[in-house]
Parts: structure tokens; C-alpha cells; sequence
């Protein structure tokens, strides 16, 4: 079937020991990727080219990803129905048994091209490399067979060597073991017979038909001691040694067991069709306890999860990563990639209080816990974030306790948003863990003022504002901000420096709208930051000419324009424009030594801020009548709030015969 454990100079774990391999391995992060595929076969992991390959027989080709998922190639020249797949030991030649040419195929993955093929029985399924030989399963319904290729001579091939299979059986050997063992998927309960081939042909060793149905998988542990099988049924993965096919343990699992690959320090990845439980949980040698398990995403329509491929696992060779061929309900195919699974997950909790007072002592607990227990001593590493180590400091590291909890203590010497970081390194058992959480560490409330609030100011004056700061950490800048009325002027920083020795950062600004003026202080490590406001008027600027009079005269204490009866005034008002803007017009008339106000209108400004108003109509019986006119801007009735309410003043006028 398949080896994915291919690397030669491996000292490996015997399955039912209680050693473990120590090795450190570079830290990937889990990925996935969609398959261009319909179905798979088999899936086998190249750890000299990082390359991953799988089978799909309903397209008839091999596709050729990178460790990421990445499709790096598709081979599909005349490999319809290819099942099986198996890589040679320097990881340089790839084996697929093509069914329904009755053919294996020879790829070089160095390029990853097929460079021969051989004839082989009919409907060959599954490959596997021992003792010198690829061995093939082979055969239709009521013909099973095994035969093999000789690779060491002129590829010779053996043809019925055990003719008592049902259909072609799948198989599987180690690398660099004279053990053989083939397995019946289309028979319940399934059967399986263990072979010694060191003679060149396979010589049964033992037979069984086993309490499972529905065989998906199987794999021989690297030592040849024993062989591992995924049934749909039992809802474990079973155990048996390859000398006798006698029970040798479990791994308990979930159902529907389809899949097992086994590191090559005997790490066990067992997967099952399971779409409400974990998919796959990973086992140390001959435990019964599982360090690890994943539960794929739901990525379909359905209340199910993504569920695992029949046979749809395999590891890098060095054990680092795992493989998992997946699909969902609308048959999309994806190839996941799973960092340091032989480890035990840890996982680490860190508890700081909400709040806390500068300078005073506070305690941070947690724990540190995982699938597999700690070594005795563990010790974790805190780092503080704060104002004044903004990249982080190195408190003193902490040991955990047998019970897996911790605590230690520590003063700030900064307020603001204080971080605690706990981190586990990790080792050969264990994945590192990290966590944080955060304090809040009160500072002291500055002084700060600005000058001129609620002041109003004519249009277009230089107005100073004075920000004040009193006394501070380390932090002395000040900015100060203008934020005319008006949507179309945004909020702008006019000035921002370190205060001088009194305290003060000054800006003069030329006043012509209302104005929010805002001094920001950001805050240091013992002081926090805090921002006041001045809101401040400014005026309109607002001149009005009269037209129309044949003069003007001095009397009744003010300049009057006189008009003949026959002429209408004209008045025009000039102010700043701004859209929508009118000006209000004020018209009075004196009578019995008291101004009477006629209705006060509002006429629109020109976008250049023009307005002009005709007095019209018959003047013959006001001649004689003083009368007076002005122009006013009202915030809110004018059409805008942008400027303060603002006066004009009064033009007076009459009528002469």
C-alpha cells in the first residue's frame, strides 16, 4: 500500500515502549488547501523533495503538492484508476498501481515524471516495498492475488503467490523488514494474513479473519512487530502482531475507523469518518491515552464536519507534520497540514487582576496543562509590556507546580495598560503555549487648561491660546488642535512641542469661524493622558451700501441718505459666504419719537456673498418718514451655525418731494 516513514539512519521506537524519540523540530503553522481532485486512492509524503502525492482514480491522475497544499503538478497521462502509491527509500522513485491498465507506474520525483511502467496482473490496487521487491495486490472479484517485481535484477514479475483473496488485497510493509501483511477490504469481517518474504516469495506466517468489517486501512509498525487496522467496525483501531495475527493492544478512537499512518518513531495517527467527533487522534507508542486530537472544520452545508478519506493519512518522514486528505459534503477536496502532532497539546491560562494601583504589588496566577503530563521542574518565562517597555521586559521565569498552577508577584512601576505574557518553550513531549492578560494600572490625573473658552471674537481676529501643563513623568508635549464649525473644514493639529519651562505651548489662530480648540497630553508611564476644550465665537464681517440717493445729509444725530419720492433704494450686504447662507434684513420705520420693526426678511447670498434688496413701491406718502435698514447674521436661522451671531449697523434714509 504505502510507506510514509522513508528516512534510512532512523533509530525508531519499539510500538509497546515507553521511550521516546527526543528531537527538535522546526515550528510550521497548520494549513489547508482544496484538492483538485473527484476521489482518493492514496497519499504518500516525499521528505527529501517536500512534496506530498495523491492518487485519485476517478480523474486518473496523481497530483503533486507542496507541504502547504500548494499543486505543484498533475500527472495524468494513462493512470486511470490509480489507487496505490508507495515511495522508495531515498524518497527518489514513486510506485502507483494503475487498476484498470493493469500496470505499476514508475515516477521520478525529482522531476516528477513517469520514467517506466510495468505490466503487472490484472487490476493491481496497492504497492508496498520489501526486502528488495515491490509487491502488489491484484486482481478482480473472486481473484485476488499478490505478485511482485523484482527491482533489483530485470524487474521480473512474480505473478500468484497467494491466490486466496477474495479481490485485490491492499498491503503494506516497513521499511527494512522482511514483513509483508495484506488485508481484504471487500470481505466482513475482514481479513488479514502476515507473509515472510526474505526468501523472495511470500511465505504466510499467519491468517485470521479479524471481529472488523469495512477495513479502510492498515499499517505495519516500523519495527515489523506489529500491524495496526481501521475498520468501520470495532469503533477502536486494532493491533495485532504480525508473527501470529494475535490481538496486541488498541487504540481507542471513535467510529468509523478509515485511516492509521505511523510515524517513524511509532507515533500512531488514527482517523475515523467521524462527523460529530474528533477525525483523528494521534497516540504514543502502545498508549492508551491519546496526547493529541483534531476535529476537521465544517466547510460543506451540511450539520456534519469535513470528514476523512479512506486511507487519508500519511506523515513527513521526519515526523514533524501530519497529512490528512479531507472532503465535505459537496465533495470539495482539501489537504491539511498539521504541525508537531506527535506532541501532547499544552495549553497555558494566565489570571491578572482587572486593576491595579502604581507601585503597589499585585499577583498573577495560571496554569500550564496538557494531554500528557509535565516533567517535574517545568518552569515558564513572563514578560511585562508596559509604558516604559513598550518591546518587553524579562521578569524572573516560574516554576509550575505539581498540580500545574503558578503565580508570582510583581510592582509596576508604570501605569497604563500593563501585559503580562506567560510562555511554555515546550519540548520533545510537549508543544510550547503561550498566553497573556492585561492589567489596568491607574496613573495620576494631570493639569491641563486652555485659555478662552466661550469667548467671542470678530471675524478674522488673531486670537492666542495658551495650553497649560502641570507637572508630569517624563512625557512634556502638548498638541493643540482646531476644529472649525463646518463639515467642510476637518479638525487640524496647528501646533504640538514640548511645553516651556512655565508650562505653557502657545498658537495664535486667525479666527473666522467658530472654532473648538482642543490641548491633547498623550500621558507617560505615571501620568494619564487627558485633553480640554475651548469653544470660542467668532463673528461674520458684514458691510451694507445704499444706492439710489441724490445725497446724504447730517441730521437727527445720524447720516441719512436722501431719496426722491420717484426712486426705490437699493441696499447691498457683503458678507463671508458659506452655502446656504442668507442674510436677515432689518427694516424700521420712526414714528411719535420711537423705531416701530416691520417684518424681518431673509434673502440669499451670492456665492460671492452679495445680497441686494430694492426697497420698491409708491414713496409719496413717506415723504418726510424716517426710516432704517440693516443686515444681520442669526446662527441656525441664517441657514448655518458656523459663525456667531453677528449685527450689522443701521443705514438710515428718506423721502423728498
Amino acid at each position: 500500500m504505502r510507506t510514509r516513514t522513508v528516512t534510512a539512519a532512523t533509530t525508531l521506537a519499539v510500538l509497546f515502549s515507553s521511550a521516546a524519540l527526543a528531537a527538535t523540530t522546526p515550528a510550521f503553522a497548520d494549513t489547508s488547501a482544496p484538492l483538485p481532485i473527484r476521489s482518493t486512492g492514496d497519499i504518500v509524503v516525499d521528505g527529501v523533495h517536500q512534496q506530498v502525492f495523491i492518487s485519485d482514480p476517478s480523474n486518473g491522475k496523481i497530483v503533486v503538492t507542496d507541504y502547504s497544499g500548494t499543486v505543484l503538478k498533475q500527472l495524468t497521462a494513462n493512470l486511470s484508476g490509480v489507487t496505490g502509491l508507495e515511495l522508495s527509500a531515498d524518497s527518489g522513485t514513486l510506485y502507483a498501481a494503475v487498476r484498470d491498465l493493469d500496470a505499476v507506474a514508475v515516477v521520478d520525483t525529482a522531476t516528477d515524471t513517469e520514467t517506466t511502467r510495468y505490466t503487472v496482473g490484472d487490476k493491481p490496487r496497492s504497492v508496498a516495498l520489501a526486502d528488495g521487491k515491490l509487491w502488489f495486490g491484484y486482481g478482480g472479484d473472486a481473484e485476488g492475488n499478490i505478485g511482485s517485481v523484482d527491482l533489483a535484477g530485470d524487474h521480473q514479475v512474480t505473478l500468484g503467490q497467494d491466490g486466496s483473496w477474495y479481490s485485490a488485497p491492499i498491503l503494506d510493509a516497513a521499511p527494512g523488514t522482511d514483513i509483508l501483511v495484506a488485508g481484504d477490504r471487500d470481505l466482513s469481517p475482514a481479513s488479514l494474513t502476515s507473509y515472510d518474504v526474505s526468501s523472495g516469495s511470500a511465505a504466510q506466517l499467519a491468517h485470521i479473519r479479524t471481529d472488523g468489517s469495512n477495513l479502510g486501512d492498515l499499517q505495519v509498525t516500523p519495527d515489523g512487530k506489529d500491524v495496526v487496522v481501521a475498520s468501520g467496525a470495532p469503533y477502536y483501531h486494532q493491533v495485532y502482531r504480525t508473527s501470529d495475527l494475535n490481538e496486541d493492544g488498541k487504540y481507542t478512537t471513535t467510529a468509523y475507523p478509515n485511516s492509521v499512518a505511523i510515524a517513524p518513531d511509532g507515533t500512531v495517527a488514527a482517523g475515523s469518518f467521524a462527523w460529530y467527533d474528533p477525525d483523528v487522534y494521534i497516540f504514543h507508542p502502545g498508549s492508551s491515552e491519546a496526547v493529541r486530537s483534531y476535529d476537521f472544520p465544517n466547510t460543506g452545508h451540511s450539520s456534519g464536519a469535513d470528514t476523512l478519506t479512506d486511507g487519508g493519512l500519511a506523515w513527513a518522514p521526519d515526523g514533524s507534520r501530519l497529512f490528512a486528505v479531507t472532503y465535505n459534503d459537496a465533495d470539495v477536496y482539501s489537504l491539511r497540514e498539521y504541525d508537531t502532532p506527535g506532541k501532547a497539546a499544552t495549553t497555558v491560562t494566565v489570571n491578572a487582576p482587572a486593576t491595579a494601583t502604581r507601585a503597589k504589588q499585585l499577583t498573577v496566577t495560571g496554569t500550564v496543562s496538557s494531554t500528557a503530563a509535565l516533567p517535574a521542574g517545568t518552569q515558564v518565562t513572563v514578560t511585562r509590556t508596559d509604558l516604559d517597555s513598550p518591546s518587553g521586559k524579562a521578569l524572573p521565569a516560574v516554576t509550575v507546580k505539581a498540580d500545574g498552577g503558578y503565580s508570582f508577584t510583581d510592582t509596576p512601576s508604570a501605569g497604563g495598560k500593563v501585559t503580562y505574557q506567560v510562555s511554555y518553550a515546550g519540548d520533545a513531549e510537549h508543544t510550547a503555549a503561550a498566553a497573556k492578560d492585561t492589567v489596568d494600572v491607574s496613573r495620576a490625573r494631570p493639569t491641563l487648561t486652555l485659555n478662552n473658552n466661550g469667548k467671542v471674537y470678530a471675524y478674522g481676529q488673531d486670537v492666542k491660546f495658551t495650553a497649560h501643563l502641570g507637572t508630569t513623568y517624563k512625557n512634556r508635549a502638548v498638541e493643540i488642535w482646531a476644529d472649525p464649525f463646518g463639515s467642510d473644514k476637518p479638525d487640524k493639529l496647528v501646533r504640538s512641542g514640548k511645553v516651556d519651562s512655565h508650562g505653557n505651548l502657545s498658537v495664535t489662530l486667525d479666527l473666522r469661524r467658530d472654532t473648538k480648540v482642543t490641548a491633547k497630553f498623550t500621558g507617560d508611564a505615571r501620568w494619564q493622558p487627558r485633553s480640554v476644550s475651548s469653544s470660542v465665537g467668532a463673528k461674520v464681517s458684514i458691510s451694507m451700501t445704499t444706492s439710489g440717493q441724490y445725497r446724504t445729509k447730517k441730521t437727527w444725530g445720524h447720516t441719512y441718505a436722501l431719496f426722491h419720492k420717484t426712486k426705490n433704494p437699493q441696499f447691498t450686504t457683503k458678507m463671508p459666504y458659506y452655502s446656504g447662507r442668507a442674510q436677515r434684513f432689518d427694516f424700521q420705520v420712526y414714528y411719535q419719537g420711537r423705531w416701530y420693526a416691520d417684518d424681518s426678511k431673509y434673502f440669499a447670498l451670492a456665492t460671492s456673498g452679495i445680497s441686494r434688496v430694492e426697497f420698491a413701491g409708491s414713496h409719496k406718502g413717506d415723504v418726510g418718514r424716517r426710516f432704517r435698514v440693516r443686515s444681520d447674521y442669526i446662527n441656525g436661522t441664517s441657514g448655518d451655525t458656523v459663525n456667531s451671531t453677528t449685527y450689522g449697523a443701521w443705514k438710515y434714509f428718506t423721502f423728498t418731494n
